[in-house]
């Protein structure tokens, strides 16, 4: 059995649509029945191999579980062998459309969602329609509303209604994660409030410490960013930023505040200007290692940290805001060119199964489908129960590149220059506003 091996943690640039309105443990109800091989679709199968692509860590809960899954698959489907392809995030998300468009396209692959990730593929007709599948094998029934609406694409590619082109087999928030035996060292309790964080950033500043681990060259800068966005914003500043139901300015009070506070913070040395051009697998080895004290990122980390992190830490919702970032998971995609769609349809089944769900809930992931009894795990009880909180209070934003396809890149290259401060916040938010508009006509 092919193993998955380490992906750059460059870990989805996470973003989604509608908020999930039910709480975790709905979201952890129910059942799927596992089918065998069925549906006709598509082209030609060897029948004989599986081609996988997927960016988890070995060491992360979707790693873990869907190991776990290829082993499953393996052995209810004799003489089938799954392929598993090392990719990085970045790579899928440079190519996937040249790929997926070619003879080369995997059967099943893990992709982005959102209007400019797998919605822009569902517009060019590269990926398969699931509808017909997800009816047939209760995955619509598995998932919340909110997880789901990632799952549906219109003719446009909008999230939320239409058909299905992916299926996500868990789901994602952002936190912050600290370094507990860090801050006991220097007198510091667990924050409360913004201002208490502040004030511990303050504090190891003083002490010569850089607090943030940050990566300006991917995700998690312009996701910090959007954090502090949110918490001046509410849900009809979301809806008009990703579903285009209002006009969105970026030299609004939420976006100025956003700019603002995040140039202001690297002056202050709570961000490396150094952090530019950092990975965000370098930004989450340097909290794993114990040089940063503090990480804002994803669920997607959680599995890791509890197998590789050697000293005490925790999480905590973002203190003063009610909204984060965060949605269903990444998604599973059949290419429309995949060879073998009906082993592709049975693995996203083994995926939802309850063993690799409860698997994945155990190992520091956020399940759709488990037994909420069978996730023991003390640390991952925490991590579904802050799920739970965001839930219910409407608090899943997505992320801040998913309007217009592009988006990403330009944030990207524009909060790089926030960070080494090479362009001041008003010229960044109007760059921002020029390619939004832009993308969104």
């Amino acid at each position: 059995m092919l193993t998955a091996r380490r992906r750059t943690a460059t870990t989805r640039t996470r973003r989604r649509r509608r908020t999930a309105t039910t709480s975790a443990a709905a979201i952890l109800a129910g059942s799927l029945l596992l089918t065998s091989c069925g549906g006709s679709g598509g082209s030609t199968s060897d029948g004989k191999t599986l081609r996988l692509w997927h960016y988890e860590g070995p060491t992360s809960a979707m790693g873990i579980a869907w190991n776990e899954a290829i082993k499953e698959f393996e052995a209810t489907h004799p003489g089938v062998k799954v392929k598993y392809e090392e990719k990085s995030f970045e790579q899928i998300q440079k190519t996937a459309q040249m790929v997926l468009n070619s003879s080369d396209a995997p059967d099943i692959m893990e992709y982005n969602k959102g209007n400019a990730t797998a919605g822009l593929l569902s517009k060019q007709g590269l990926l398969t329609d699931l509808t017909a599948e997800a009816a047939k094998r209760g995955w619509g029934t598995e998932l919340s509303a909110g997880v789901r609406t990632t799952s549906q694409y219109d003719a446009d590619g909008v999230m939320g209604s239409g058909k299905w082109y992916g299926v996500p087999n868990y789901a994602e928030y952002t936190m912050v994660y600290y370094n507990k035996d860090l801050f006991e060292k220097y007198g510091i309790a667990e924050p409360k409030t913004f201002d208490e964080l502040t004030a511990a950033m303050d504090t190891f500043v003083a002490k010569g410490i850089t607090p943030l681990a940050d990566a300006g060259s991917e995700y998690m800068a312009q996701q910090y960013l959007y954090q502090l966005a949110l918490s001046k914003a509410d849900r009809s500043w979301v809806d008009a930023y990703e579903l285009y139901k209002g006009k969105v300015d970026f030299h609004d009070q939420a976006w100025t505040y956003a700019a603002t506070t995040f140039a202001d913070w690297v002056k202050k040395g709570y961000i490396a200007k150094t952090s530019s051009g950092t990975t965000a697998e370098q930004a989450g080895v340097s909290f794993i290692q114990g040089r940063s004290p503090i990480l804002f990122s994803g669920s997607w980390w959680y599995g890791r940290f509890q197998s590789e992190a050697k000293f005490g830490w925790g999480s905590f919702l973002w203190p003063g805001s009610d909204l984060t970032l965060g949605s269903g998971g990444n998604l599973w995609v059949v290419p429309k060119n995949s060879k073998n769609k009906d082993l592709a349809y049975d693995f996203i089944d083994i995926t939802m199964s309850k063993k690799i769900q409860n698997l994945l809930g155990n190992k520091g992931g956020v399940p759709v489908a488990a037994d909420a009894s069978a996730v023991t795990d003390p640390k991952s009880k925490e991590l579904i129960a802050d799920f739970n909180t965001v839930s219910k209070r409407d608090g899943l934003a997505f992320y801040p590149d998913w309007p217009v396809a592009g988006f990403y890149d330009t944030l990207v290259s524009e909060t790089q220059k926030l960070i080494t401060g090479s362009e001041k916040p008003d010229a960044y938010l109007s760059n921002l506003q020029r390619a939004y508009d832009k993308g969104t006509k």
